[in-house]
């Protein structure tokens, strides 16, 4: 915890020293500072700086930093900062990148200007990086990186050590040496510490790991981070159907991985995109923005019209009117507790056709049970209030019915629409709150008609 407040004083401390320095235009300073931050803090920095005074510090950036803080940097911005550069410049930055990252960053490229710096590159590094595109960018495939050492399971390991001496370097993260055959067929894995403790004389077969799991170059990049959490991987090599190996993924691109896809479930529920930029111009960020609120605008005129259909109720019992936004936010707040857990493990890969059915009733006892709890609690506060056992016993009654309702709402929606191909992350939230708001403005509204009148 320490270590992590520490990190983040120095980087607000850093901001401050860089906007100052742009502020009173000593920029000489400002950029012996910046370039020697580490890339991922110079993105850091920058994603940090509002629009104009963005531009001014990519402009102190380094050509050696170049690349890596733009592999770091945020989609949205990073298609700004390159819009102005030659394509000598995008070149040079994906040459010097390593594939899988190059890959990444040429994705986000115009298809024209992919082309033209796919035909820029030397043929080797053009190879490997075609091998790559050709995935989908969320795939295996698509994560994977063509950096591996391959070794025969025939040589001896004194073979295999000569030839890493020989190479004189390792591709970062490598804990093992892949075991293919002469088709460059997929065999195990060869730890390096086995390499290390075991006898030279010994051949790579004898001590080598045939059980390793290799990963289908069309697994999801979900599946790949489930994986690599469960098994607690560093790397994990890829492999086509007909398992010849292709390349290998490391534990960087799964974290990466793991940060999008989480800043894609909190910020799709705002109806946002996940490379929402806090500092964009207020012009697209509006625009962005209206039509989720839209949207919302149309959920509320929904509701709007249950208690327009109410109006000799609400007009007749004025305590009505007082309590019944209680009942609707009540159902809200645990439809959301429900739809977030369902949503989280959907995407975790815990729920699926086999236990739905149980979580639906799980969450519908649980509903069930603090319905009751707090139907008693808001019965209680509504006849200390007005002195009317009967608004009581309305407000309880409606309060269970709409906390059933958001439980089963919560895991129902989600899973709807899953099956239909929409990502319950961005629609579920809103469809949920529509749902509670109705149906909890209806059974109170409903109930108080036929009771109270």
């Amino acid at each position: 915890m320490s270590d992590n407040t520490d990190q983040v004083e120095k980087t607000e401390q850093n901001l401050l020293t860089l906007t100052q320095a742009i502020e009173d235009g000593t920029l000489h300073s400002a950029r012996v500072m910046l370039n020697a931050l580490h890339p991922a803090e110079i993105a850091h920095l920058i994603e940090s700086l509002p629009h104009r005074e963005r531009q001014i510090a990519w402009d102190m950036v380094s050509r050696e930093n170049e690349a890596e803080v733009l592999i770091n940097i945020g989609e949205e911005i990073r298609q700004h900062l390159i819009k102005d550069m030659s394509p000598e410049q995008l070149v040079g930055v994906a040459e010097e990148l390593p594939v899988d990252d190059s890959a990444d960053f040429l994705q986000s490229l115009p298809n024209a200007v992919i082309n033209e710096v796919l035909h820029s590159l030397d043929i080797q590094h053009r190879q490997r990086l075609e091998s790559v595109l050709s995935f989908p960018e969320d795939s295996a495939g698509g994560l994977m990186n063509t950096d591996t050492i391959t070794v025969r399971p025939e040589v001896t390991l004194d073979v295999v050590l000569r030839y890493i001496r020989l190479l004189g370097d390792i591709p970062d993260l490598t804990d093992n040496l892949i075991v293919v055959d002469r088709s460059n067929r997929y065999l195990g894995t060869l730890a390096l510490t086995e390499l290390l403790v075991n006898d030279p004389a010994k051949i790579v077969e004898d001590v080598m790991d045939p059980d390793t799991e290799a990963l289908p170059s069309d697994m999801s990049e979900k599946d790949v981070a489930n994986k690599f959490e469960t098994l607690d991987l560093i790397s994990a090599p890829v492999v086509d159907a007909s398992n010849i190996l292709l390349g290998r993924i490391t534990i960087d691109d799964v974290v990466d991985v793991i940060r999008e896809e989480a800043d894609h479930s909190v910020l799709s529920m705002a109806g946002l995109n996940d490379e929402e930029d806090l500092f964009a111009p207020v012009v697209p960020s509006s625009q962005r923005r209206a039509i989720w609120l839209g949207i919302n605008l149309i959920t509320a005129f929904m509701a709007s019209w249950v208690v327009s259909n109410f109006e000799t109720t609400l007009e007749k019992v004025v305590t009505v009117a007082v309590l019944m936004n209680v009942v609707a936010s009540m159902g809200g707040i645990a439809g959301s507790q429900t739809i977030t857990l369902v949503i989280r493990g959907i995407a975790l890969g815990q729920v699926n056709r086999g236990n739905r059915k149980w979580v639906l009733n799980k969450e519908v006892y649980v509903g069930l049970i603090n319905g009751v709890l707090w139907a008693l609690v808001v019965a209680v506060v509504a006849v200390a209030w007005f002195g009317d056992y009967a608004i009581g016993a309305v407000i309880a009654a409606a309060l269970i019915i709409n906390l059933l309702a958001a439980a089963a709402s919560g895991v129902v929606i989600p899973l709807a629409l899953r099956k239909l191909g929409i990502d319950p992350a961005i629609a579920g939230s809103v469809i949920l709150t529509t749902v509670t708001d109705i149906v909890g403005l209806l059974a109170f509204l409903g109930l108080a008609t036929l009771f109270l009148l």
